[in-house]
């Protein structure tokens, strides 16, 4: 579980980050507060907010089984371990 949430707050930083990369290509202050005016933030968090969005739309309609399909557990079978199928 914890993977998908390091996952999306990786994606909401991307954005911020992009923007810490051109501030140090442009030799500008990263950490000086005239550098994170509060609309610019704003609009980082709403671009980080969309992209985290469109990442949850993706990872629910093109990741998992397929439809209709039924996942066999893997089990012991007579004795022996029977890889798990899908149907």
């Amino acid at each position: 579980m914890i993977r998908p949430i390091l996952t999306e707050v990786g994606i909401f930083l991307i954005p911020f980050a992009v923007y810490a990369l051109f501030l140090i290509a442009t030799r500008s202050g990263v950490l000086a507060s005239s550098s994170w005016p509060a609309h610019l933030v704003a609009k980082l968090a709403l671009g980080s907010l969309l992209l985290v969005a469109i990442s949850f739309v993706l990872l629910a309609e093109f990741s998992g089984a397929p439809p209709n399909s039924t996942y066999i557990p893997a089990h012991i079978e007579d004795g022996k371990l029977v890889q798990g199928v899908e149907k």
